[in-house]
């Protein structure tokens, strides 16, 4: 991998040797390493992600176009370097990106941060999200999705469901409100991927997801319970604020007001797409595809998440 990846990085670098390569993160999908660029002039510490050849999210091309949209429009992303959904030159699609300082591992975030602290990520992300919706999505390959299809889709695949999932998938077909514009949407905007140093948000990561929806997508799925990781529900905004705080902040942001009913009935359909993901990892475990104690784990949380999709149908949840 180093001899090949020092070919990569020759035409952008010049003569480079690579040193420290080390595996960040080895994930169902993606791997993430670290490594250092040593050029005769300065050293440059670097991220390399590669994928699958048989990618089903976004290629690592397109990842780093909207990346870099995104940049235009003023949200902190990484700096590109480059990006290939070629598997020739590493074994794998791959994207090579400036390292940035920080904290992403969200107790240890949560534990450095003092109520101030907490106030001021939050308007942060809220700003981050705005930037990010800003972005011009036109002429870069992005798809445009129905995500209440698509998750029924991906439910009826496994086979296997439950009364809350079907009565929650009628309610929010039966009630949907009317659709705003569409914009780009990094589809997995929340604690967890994101980096945060002492200044506060840092970059924004994981843009595998990126494609065209509406902008509520994002703001609910900061908000379910699952990326407060243990916070009270009064910090439901990403376990750092309180819901109605982060709209506000983001209307701030983007200059624009936010419905709130269509924002509780995205919010209930990110809960419902949470459930499904979590049912999807249960199966990969107990068809055999993927024995895992964490992916059962997960599994575990369908009835959490079945709880919250009832409280958001009869009324309950933030305000």
């Amino acid at each position: 991998m180093k001899a090949e990846l020092e070919v990569v990085l020759r035409p952008l670098l010049g003569d480079v040797t690579v040193e420290n390569l080390t595996t960040l993160t080895g994930g169902a999908s993606r791997t993430t390493w670290a490594f250092d660029a040593v050029t005769a002039d300065a050293t440059s510490k670097l991220i390399l992600r590669t994928g699958p050849p048989d990618e089903v999210h976004a290629g690592m091309e397109l990842e780093a176009r909207a990346q870099q949209r995104a940049a235009e429009a003023g949200a902190p992303v990484p700096h590109i370097l480059t990006a290939d959904n070629d598997p020739a030159a590493l074994g794998n699609p791959y994207l090579i990106c400036g390292a940035i300082g920080g904290e992403t591992i969200v107790r240890r975030i949560y534990r450095s941060l003092d109520d101030a602290g907490r106030a001021r990520l939050l308007t942060q992300c809220a700003a981050a999200l705005a930037a990010v919706h800003r972005a011009d999505p036109r002429g870069i390959g992005l798809a445009q999705t129905d995500q209440l299809a698509g998750w029924r889709e991906r439910l009826d695949e496994m086979g296997d469901t439950t009364a809350t999932f079907e009565w929650a998938f009628r309610r929010l077909a039966a009630h949907r409100p009317p659709p705003s514009a569409h914009r780009l949407v990094h589809g997995d905007f929340r604690m967890g991927n994101l980096i945060v140093d002492d200044k506060g948000l840092a970059a924004v990561l994981d843009w595998e997801l990126v494609h065209v929806g509406e902008i509520y997508e994002d703001l609910a799925w900061f908000c379910i319970r699952a990326w407060r990781f243990g916070a009270p529900e009064a910090l439901g905004a990403g376990g750092l604020g309180s819901v109605g705080d982060f709209l506000t902040a983001y209307e701030t942001a983007s200059g624009e007001a936010l419905d709130r009913s269509a924002f509780r009935w995205w919010l209930t359909v990110a809960t419902l797409q949470w459930g499904v993901i979590c049912r999807y990892q249960a199966e990969r475990h107990l068809s055999g595809q993927t024995p895992s104690v964490e992916l059962a784990a997960i599994g575990r949380r369908v009835c959490e998440t079945e709880w919250d999709l009832l409280d958001l149908l009869e009324g309950g949840g933030p305000r």
